[in-house]
């Protein structure tokens, strides 16, 4: 049991040499000498599943890329096996694609290292079904290792590992769970120039804000139960769902679990499921940060707890408080440069709006939903920190990554908490988040306490892709625009 009371079982990923990381110049790099993973960890459970499932027609390998982007191939079903057993080869340079796909030169990882193959290992128990599929499919999660068979630390999943690491060497560990929203829009046929229609949407009388309807659920209950079935089926612990606070926008929340990494794999795995089911309803679901200027946008919130021997730091009676305290105090101070990592896409940036239960300001605050570190109302044993901030189209790894970056930093310097925000957060006079995205690159590039949390080449990748996807937009002359000065 943890410290909110749910049963969890432990996360059994592939082990491997510690962060080696790889420089970008490979020219003088050996040929594979990757280890094979112990078969121990994975050769029982993958014999039981192909038992199970001997006419698997494709499998599907995915890989998180620095985005938050799946990248990967189909293969056939017959091919499971091998992929456990000799890996999966992808190019080093897939971490160094923008949110387009394509190449950022300025990170350095692309033709002038001869786009070399890394080899990428499956992650055992996300071999799951892929039930919204037209043919019996599967899928599996990779993370992708250098040469010498350490993590490659391009990935993001391996940065948060390292920060687990960290966790471990204060005697830490953390608890998390996601909650992500998402709207549910009427299908098209994939041309979004016009605004899209969510549903229940109506321009007759006001908008059906319609929070914490039934009638929203129930009218959708084909739907809903297949969310619950495939992710019962994918091992996916989806909890509450609920109508949110606009026409065709919804929350999921996910159960609470012991390794972040889990976590997080859970949240990368959900959006992928909710956007595959709504597909075979002829609906599209978008985890798009702000898809509407009138309406709220989809935010991505993680609630963590900090355990020590003795359990739940927070919960302890002597030094529970305290303890809270300095662990809100390092969030909040490192919260403008580790923006980024929560507001990660231009559009996220139009979500942060005041009176939106967005946060836009560096604050916190008991039970309260306009701050953007909350501290929900629970038993003693459950206290933990709601993070408000990232959008639901963030990395989850690298939201992660920011969130204990910021508790640990303020657990190791003890400096208290500002005195919580009671009542309206966006009236209260604290200093504000940026709502722009070239100051939340500045911040992060100048970051020191961020170069030490994600390392200083994937510090280095993450500023020049985001720094290519403002250039981008600022490059786009907008329909506004024209009919205001043409």
């Amino acid at each position: 049991m943890n410290s909110f009371g749910w049963e969890l079982g432990e996360s059994h990923q592939i082990a491997g040499p510690k962060n080696k990381g790889i420089p970008f110049d490979m020219v003088d790099l050996p040929q594979f000498t990757i280890e094979h993973p112990d078969e121990t960890s994975w050769k029982k459970g993958v014999e039981a599943f192909l038992a199970e499932h001997p006419d698997l027609d494709t499998l599907e390998v995915v890989l998180p890329d620095t985005n938050g982007v799946l990248r990967g191939k189909w293969l056939p079903g017959n091919a499971t096996a091998k992929v456990f057993e000799q890996g999966v080869a992808f190019p080093f340079s897939l971490f160094g694609l923008d949110v387009w796909g394509r190449e950022v030169e300025s990170t350095g990882m692309h033709i002038e290292t001869g786009d070399r193959d890394a080899l990428c290992w499956p992650v055992p128990e996300t071999l799951k079904l892929v039930p919204w599929s037209d043919r019996k499919t599967a899928q599996v999660l990779l993370s992708m290792y250098d040469r010498e068979g350490a993590p490659f630390m391009m990935d993001p999943r391996h940065v948060l590992r390292s920060m687990c690491d960290r966790l471990a060497e204060h005697g830490l560990s953390a608890t998390c769970a996601f909650e992500l929203e998402f709207y549910l829009l009427e299908e098209t046929d994939g041309d979004w120039t016009d605004q899209p229609k969510p549903l229940f949407s109506t321009h007759l009388g006001p908008a059906r804000q319609n929070m914490y309807a039934l009638s929203d659920l129930e009218a959708l209950m084909p739907l809903v139960d297949d969310l619950r079935r495939a992710a019962e089926l994918q091992n996916i612990p989806a909890d509450a769902a609920v109508s949110e606070a606009a026409p065709g926008q919804f929350e999921l929340n996910l159960h609470h679990r012991r390794d972040p990494l889990q976590a997080a794999d859970d949240a990368v795995l959900l959006r992928r499921l909710v956007q595959g089911v709504a597909r075979k309803h002829n609906l599209k679901a978008s985890f798009m940060a702000k898809p509407f200027v009138e309406w709220p946008g989809n935010g991505m919130h993680v609630h963590v707890s900090m355990e020590d021997k003795n359990g739940n730091i927070f919960a302890c009676p002597e030094e529970g408080s305290t303890r809270l305290g300095h662990a809100i105090s390092g969030l909040l101070r490192t919260m403008p440069e580790a923006l980024l990592l929560f507001t990660s896409t231009f559009n996220g940036f139009r979500r942060m709006q005041p009176g939106s239960y967005a946060p836009t300001s560096i604050c916190w605050g008991y039970d309260n939903r306009s701050v953007a570190l909350r501290v929900p109302a629970s038993s003693a044993e459950a206290t933990r920190i709601e993070h408000r901030i990232a959008g639901a189209d963030a990395n989850p790894y690298f939201v992660l990554i920011g969130v204990l970056a910021g508790m640990l930093e303020g657990l190791e310097n003890k400096q208290p908490a500002p005195p919580p925000v009671i009542g309206n957060a966006y009236e209260a006079k604290n200093k504000r988040l940026t709502p722009w995205m070239d100051e939340a690159i500045d911040a992060f590039e100048a970051s020191d306490r961020m170069k030490a949390a994600v390392g200083d080449e994937m510090h280095k990748v993450l500023t020049e892709i985001k720094k290519e996807e403002l250039n981008e937009f600022g490059r786009e002359i907008s329909s506004l625009e024209r009919q205001t000065y043409l």
